[in-house]
């Protein structure tokens, strides 16, 4: 080492450095993208994606499964293993929700920035019912097969870190309906 030159040092350097930065964003910072069939209801369910393998989807389970970009098709099962439904959908983003149940889910944005007054923001947006009680925020209700309209999975957290609070950003995650109203109700503090 100590016959290289100083450029060839300062180079050897930043290339470690360079590799320690990527090292470090892809162990703890980079966000995996997959897709999630989740059953939130007491029963068993069986079903099979585009023709693959039969899974199981015991009571309370969520499964990581492989989707195409595009047209998908989804059989579904009782615990009986008597079909329930036949259905397609479409794939258009890097990560979505298979609610074979069509359960109640809920899709909430959070908002981030500098300064920023949540509870007035949140005030701003119309809110919804649920169980006869009104949630304020910028919420909505989902039951259909499919969605991919968020950013968050079940299984996943908010982000604790704000990356860039030089402006007012929202982050979407998707809730089961109990998650939901326990996540609102320690969240927020009216």
């Amino acid at each position: 080492m100590k016959n290289l030159s100083a450029s060839t040092k300062g180079l050897i350097f930043s290339l470690l450095a360079m590799g320690f930065a990527f090292a470090v964003y892809f162990l703890f910072l980079a966000k995996p993208n997959y897709y999630l069939v989740d059953n939130p209801t007491p029963e068993t369910y069986y079903f099979k994606v585009n023709n693959g393998e039969e899974k199981v989807l015991s009571a309370g389970q969520y499964l990581k499964v492989d989707l195409n970009k595009g047209k998908n098709k989804i059989q579904v099962f009782d615990q009986n293993k008597q079909l329930l439904y036949d259905s397609a959908f479409a794939v258009n983003k890097i990560r979505g929700l298979l609610n074979i149940t069509h359960k109640d889910y809920y899709i909430n944005n959070q908002y981030y920035g500098y300064g920023l007054n949540k509870d007035s923001l949140m005030a701003t947006k119309p809110g919804l019912e649920i169980d006869k009680k009104l949630y304020l925020g910028d919420v909505k209700k989902i039951n259909k097969l499919y969605s991919e309209d968020f950013y968050y999975n079940l299984d996943e957290d908010y982000d604790r870190v704000i990356k860039n609070v030089a402006k007012i950003e929202s982050r979407s995650k998707i809730f089961r309906k109990q998650d939901f109203i326990n996540y609102y109700n320690n969240y927020y503090k009216f």
